[in-house]
């Protein structure tokens, strides 16, 4: 197994070098200019691939406030039931202050409604009380906050509690929490409860009232009676302030396919607003999806040439979901792809990664399909018997497969400037087929040549 992989390696290396001296002459690349902005710092990200759209210091260490929560209810979320019941502790009650609904020492609710108040109402005793559930104990969820942080790629990011009041040893920037918010966007309920406009919370051990929740995100819901701020693509959000860190904003929108994260920090209310929406109209007008699969045509058009069985289907396929995002004035064939290998999967051989305007815009996984892989019998005469014969079925492992197909594409793309490496790897497991057979076939001619003079 190691020694496939080793090999597995080298060719996809050799491949990822050999694309940086065939690739085409690109037209003139052009990304449009943003619009201006008040914020310090400032991130747009498409969820699905993960590209940039626009950027402000986005690398810049700042308190996040409330935003915090983001990753609280993605830890929380991703570690416990909903229906498990969280009681506030003594802490949880009195070691916490600004946004809150109130709760009592021992009250009890379930994690769903812990969340509800957390993300909708940003009540810090709710991020407490979840803490203290989710974890070992408080601190331990500190750690395990830290570990997802860097799990995820963050690079700038301390964080010291799970609801964002004023502390000076927790910290991020816009950057990590776009990725933060990346990550919990591709889980249905946070999409469910972020993009709740209002709530209640059912009667409980200490409330013999219903308690009522307003999501305080003026893109999504008209807090307060103010409509001002309502953007009709906004699917979510989660606000935040505190006098160190100033208004802090991440906002979700949804249009034409994508899927935009904005995070603003550092920003005087109501600005945080305002250059939300103008960088939420920029980017839908200026910007599209393009799904890989269906339109990177070399390499559907070269597997359909290189079939050699009519009924097979192909071993190796694109993930159908993976997309790049290009200016509305490119076209899907001005993004430049580059094939790096993926390590440690047994599904996945590589990534087709594409750039456009020095930018990485997105791309898609190689994988290998459920295609079954054709069984090749050979009759082989044994030693003593004359009438009785013995079949030998070969089995072809696809691993195996891939190897030999990667190398030989090496040095086709040599010969024709072909930079797709998974393109012809029908021809190649024919060729190799067909060599083993004659081999084969050639040894018992021999055999039975000699046998005959005797």
């Amino acid at each position: 197994m190691k020694r496939k992989n080793k090999w597995i390696s080298l060719m996809l290396g050799m491949l990822c070098l050999f694309q940086i001296n065939v690739i085409p002459v690109q037209a003139e690349e052009y990304w449009p200019e943003g619009p201006q902005t008040l914020g310090e710092s400032i991130i747009v990200m498409e969820a699905s691939t993960g590209t940039i759209l626009y950027e402000k210091n986005s690398h810049q260490q700042s308190y996040p406030a409330s935003i915090t929560k983001i990753m609280t209810s993605l830890l929380a979320i991703e570690n416990s039931n909903m229906d498990e019941e969280v009681v506030f502790s003594k802490n949880a009650v009195y070691r916490t202050e600004g946004s809150g609904i109130s709760r009592d020492v021992d009250e009890v609710m379930t994690m769903e409604e812990c969340l509800y108040g957390l993300m909708l109402e940003s009540a810090n005793e709710c991020g407490y009380a979840i803490a203290e559930h989710v974890g070992e104990s408080y601190e331990d969820f500190i750690n395990m906050m830290n570990q997802k942080a860097e799990e995820l790629g963050c690079k700038d990011t301390h964080f010291n509690n799970p609801h964002g009041l004023p502390d000076e040893n927790h910290w991020t920037s816009a950057y990590d929490m776009a990725l933060i918010a990346k990550e919990a966007l591709k889980n249905d309920l946070f999409r469910m409860i972020v993009g709740t406009r209002r709530h209640k919370i059912p009667p409980t051990n200490k409330h013999e009232e219903e308690t009522y929740l307003s999501n305080h995100h003026k893109m999504l819901n008209d807090y307060k009676g103010d409509k001002q701020y309502l953007y009709d693509y906004c699917i979510g959000g989660k606000t935040g302030y505190t006098s160190v860190a100033g208004s802090t904003l991440a906002t979700f929108a949804e249009k034409d396919g994508m899927t935009l994260i904005c995070v603003v920090m550092r920003e005087q209310a109501p600005n945080h607003y305002l250059d939300t929406r103008n960088l939420f109209d920029y980017c839908f007008e200026n910007f599209q999806l393009w799904n890989v699969a269906e339109n990177e045509k070399s390499y559907e058009q070269n597997v359909k040439e290189n079939k050699i069985f009519e009924n097979e289907e192909s071993l190796l396929g694109l993930n159908k979901e993976g997309c790049i995002v290009l200016p509305k004035a490119a076209v899907f064939t001005d993004a430049v792809p580059k094939v790096k290998e993926v390590k440690n999967s047994d599904d996945i051989i590589g990534r087709i990664q594409y750039t456009y305007a020095d930018r990485i815009v997105g791309g898609t996984d190689i994988e290998i399909t459920d295609a079954k892989i054709s069984e090749f019998q050979f009759q082989e005469e044994i030693e003593g018997e004359k009438k009785d014969s013995k079949k030998k079925v070969v089995k072809v492992d696809i691993k195996y497969v891939v190897l030999g197909i990667l190398g030989v594409i090496l040095l086709a793309g040599i010969g024709f400037g072909i930079y797709h490496f998974v393109d012809n790897f029908y021809l190649i497991k024919y060729k190799i087929e067909c060599r083993r057979q004659n081999r084969m076939n050639f040894r018992d001619i021999k055999f039975k040549k000699k046998k005959d003079r005797k």
